[in-house]
């Protein structure tokens, strides 16, 4: 699978996420829209979010973690709120959307 962004082919694994993480923001876009996601403030604090916990730390945290930490990110974001935003799974579909390869084991460590 491939994403093309500004003139520039990104390879992606067959679930649709990239080999090597980009932070370019018009790369969120392409794979949001490719993902039927109509981007919010709120879709873009997860993503910054998920982008930092890889950057500090090579991988993206479980839902667990997620959902603990969505009081700084998100104040009184909740499971369905989560969900609402990313339907295929905030700790999955949300990574794929961030330009982030694959979660390690069930979407995080």
């Amino acid at each position: 699978m491939q994403y093309e962004v500004n003139g520039e082919t990104l390879e992606a694994d067959d679930e649709g996420y990239l080999l090597e993480p980009r932070y370019d923001d018009d790369v969120v876009r392409v794979i949001a829209a490719a993902e039927g996601i109509a981007l919010t403030d709120e879709h873009w604090k997860i993503v910054n979010y998920l982008r930092d916990q890889y950057r500090e730390h090579g991988q993206t945290p479980n839902y667990r973690h997620m959902l603990k930490d969505m009081e700084e990110v998100l104040p009184g974001y909740d499971n369905k709120a989560l969900y609402d935003l990313f339907p295929g799974g905030p700790a999955k579909q949300g990574v794929r959307v961030a330009g982030l390869p694959k979660p390690f084991g069930k979407g995080g460590y």
